[in-house]
């Protein structure tokens, strides 16, 4: 399970590594999130800590890795990582908007770390405002291990928040959608209306609900 981090550029491709980390030194956290996009449910955002001595092998862009690869790699995260999630709901996203919502959650995410740390890693181009250094990285899950795992713990915790509300709330498919723009996701909102969990702020809803009312 030991993984000593090699270069991020290879013959064949970029892959994450710690480098970006270890040019900070201390405590450097990775944060990503999931689930900006969807018509429904939270936004989630997850806080990285890695051990550079004890990581698993394989962490990478959640999106290029299966369900079953997320979970098991959460899994071993969680023996020697240190974590903090944090969400923000759908209430909360209707008020804010979803970036400034998607913001609120990456800091209840490096709250929720054990330790605070002393800098920050951010996916993207854009950082929430508050006190820690920070440095964004835009395509992060792909360069930087500690966002990579982030990404992991984000897509997995909602993914499993979806898959519970989807056993409340059936006829959308958020088991298998997550909550995304899917046909099965607006054919059930034609045909049922909205949730409570649904983004009715986001044109495609509205549009979907007003077409229903019509």
């Amino acid at each position: 399970m030991t993984v000593r981090p090699g270069p991020c550029l290879t013959r064949e491709t970029v892959r994450p590594c710690l480098s970006r980390e270890r040019a900070r030194g201390g405590i450097v956290a990775g944060v990503d999130e999931a689930g900006r996009g969807p018509l429904a449910g939270p936004v989630v955002a997850a806080a990285v800590v890695l051990d550079p001595d004890c990581y698993p092998d394989g962490l990478n862009d959640s999106k290029v890795l299966t369900a079953a690869r997320r979970e098991a790699l959460l899994v071993l995260l969680r023996d020697c990582a240190e974590i903090g999630v944090g969400s923000a709901s759908v209430a909360e996203i209707e008020v804010l908007n979803i970036h400034w919502a998607t913001m609120l959650a990456m800091d209840r995410a490096v709250a929720a770390l054990p330790r605070g740390p002393g800098h920050v890693l951010v996916d993207g181009n854009r950082q929430p405002r508050w006190a820690y250094a920070t440095t964004t990285v835009i395509g992060g899950d792909a360069l930087s291990l500690s966002i990579a795992a982030a990404s992991i713990v984000a897509k997995v915790t909602r993914d499993a928040l979806m898959a519970d509300l989807a056993a409340a709330h059936p006829g959308y498919g958020w088991a298998t959608n997550m909550g995304y723009s899917t046909r099965e996701h607006f054919a059930g909102l034609a045909r049922l209306g909205a949730t409570v969990h649904h983004r009715r702020g986001f044109a495609p809803v509205a549009a979907v609900l007003q077409s229903a009312s019509a």
